[in-house]
């Protein structure tokens, strides 16, 4: 409602100049064009726009645009609109959808074959669909079901842990083979720790034949996934581009060599926290991939492993290798002397606490240059006298990730002075986007002249969109700072965010789920 108050009273005031420039303030929203209140609605939430709509006749006409609905959720536990009635549903894609939907967030409630017709009908532009069946205990009946949007470049399925949906897919397989995007959500986060029985809830090997066109594949958290799958996919989607199989343990890594082989133009793999085994690695023929983007985070692949794999692959710009014991600094040295980083763009090593002061000091003054996000947080070696250091070599950096979680700053030696250190990034990262020092408040040390460097910060990085501190004095201070400038979403707490690299991937936009 901010952007709301704030736009009404630019646009009220420039309306009201008479022709001897002298201000009169007897102008009302009314009297705005109606392209000016459809700008000032498109800001608002469809929660918020229903509500304005009861207003009056004219605001009722703003918020029936369909311009203002191309991209709805239904689901009400993520923000979106509530609507329970079938009827109600089908009046809406008719009246307010129309040809201007393109996104649509549907759950399992709503996910029925009138609502399906409906939407072929009157929405034929519709190109992401988010079909959310995580809360599923019974699927309604779709023998019935004879039309479905044909126009999907994206499709998300949130799958249930019991709920088997192939009677579904099965009538859905002749409508989605000009998918390009395809995400797989499983139930990983809401997994208990205790083991139970393991349904393959989905066909996985049935899907891919139906999406030959597919080039990015997202199998997020699915407890069923294992390397058959990945291999599945390999053997019908040459035009991949994309894998991510993150949080899926049964993964070990079998299917590499022939998804490296099959696959030519896969530029991007994400692994974070498959259970990979080192021998299946360094089996695959990495020198003859196109691999640019890798994660291999909390996978505990060895040392040798490690540069094996580095030193192998022609040309890496992305690497996530966070939480590996195995990332010494001889891993660096090797990958430093044998390997080709002239493209590497975006590094993380968070929690690879094996890393010497020394080695991180080499290796980033030889490369940093070139980096455009790092990501150095939960290493104790890693102290404000490093960080100062090397931000000279880091001029162009746009996504930077210091400090240590509350559990490991006992290991710190030393206090952090975070005044030198923010004078350092602001003099020689003016480029920079996301900044993250998340180190505690007993960590810290600041002066009361810290007021100045935080100053310099705002002033010289123009382009900061988010800066992240641990709760605290000092998260108070430079907040408080920044809203007297009038910037008042840039300051954020540890608590609610944290700063990734993942922005820098390629494929990042395709995929970003729900």
């Amino acid at each position: 409602m901010q952007a709301w108050t704030q736009l009404t009273t630019d646009a009220a005031f420039m309306c009201d100049f008479d022709d001897d420039d002298e201000r009169r303030f007897t102008t009302t929203i009314d009297k705005l064009p109606e392209k000016v209140l459809l700008r000032i609605f498109s800001y608002l939430s469809h929660r918020e726009i229903i509500a304005n709509a009861f207003v009056c006749k004219k605001w009722r006409t703003i918020a029936y645009n369909t311009a203002l609905w191309s991209a709805v959720s239904l689901r009400p536990d993520r923000q979106g609109l509530c609507v329970n009635n079938i009827d109600t549903l089908l009046y809406l894609i008719g009246s307010r959808f129309g040809a201007s939907l393109r996104y649509l967030e549907m759950p399992m409630d709503v996910i029925t074959h009138p609502v399906l017709h409906e939407l072929t009908a009157k929405c034929p532009n519709l190109t992401n669909f988010l079909l959310d069946f995580s809360t599923a205990m019974q699927l309604h009946d779709f023998n019935d079901m004879q039309a479905f949007p044909t126009k999907l470049r994206t499709m998300c399925i949130c799958l249930s842990e019991v709920i088997f949906m192939e009677g579904f897919m099965r009538k859905i397989y002749n409508f989605i083979n000009g998918l390009e995007v395809l995400h797989l959500v499983g139930t990983y986060e809401k997994a208990d720790e205790e083991e139970e029985e393991i349904y393959e809830v989905i066909n996985i090997h049935k899907l891919k034949s139906a999406t030959p066109n597919l080039k990015v594949v997202n199998l997020y958290g699915i407890n069923f996934v294992d390397d058959t799958h990945v291999e599945a996919f390999s053997s019908n989607c040459i035009q991949l581009e994309c894998l991510a199989v993150n949080f899926c343990a049964k993964v070990t890594g079998s299917s590499l060599k022939i998804l490296l082989s099959r696959c030519k133009k896969l530029k991007c793999l994400l692994m974070n926290q498959c259970t990979l085994a080192n021998d299946q690695v360094m089996s695959a023929e990495w020198e003859k991939s196109a691999v640019q983007e890798l994660d291999v985070t909390a996978t505990d692949l060895s040392t040798d492993c490690l540069i094996d794999l580095l030193t192998r692959i022609p040309s890496l710009r992305w690497l996530s290798a966070g939480q590996l014991d195995g990332f010494t600094d001889a891993v660096l040295r090797a990958w430093t002397e044998r390997g080709n980083l002239k493209n590497l763009v975006a590094l993380d090593l968070d929690l690879c606490d094996n890393l010497t002061e020394e080695g991180l000091y080499k290796f980033l003054a030889r490369y940093g240059h070139n980096l455009r996000g790092l990501v150095l947080s939960g290493i104790p070696q890693c102290t404000d006298s490093l960080c100062s250091n090397v931000m000279p070599a880091l001029k162009n950096i746009r996504i930077l990730r210091l400090g240590l979680t509350e559990g490991l700053s006992y290991r710190l030696m030393g206090k952090i002075h975070v005044d030198g250190l923010l004078d350092n990034i602001a003099n020689y990262a003016q480029n920079l986007e996301r900044l993250e020092m998340s180190w505690d408040p007993e960590s810290l040390r600041f002066s009361d002249k810290s007021q100045k460097a935080i100053d310099t910060m705002r002033v010289k990085c123009l382009r900061l969109k988010s800066l992240v501190l641990a709760d605290g004095k000092y998260y108070e201070i430079v907040k408080a700072n920044y809203e007297r400038a009038d910037r008042t979403t840039v300051v954020r707490t540890a608590t609610n965010c944290y700063v990734s690299i993942v922005y820098l991937l390629t494929h990042y936009r395709d995929l970003i789920f729900n």
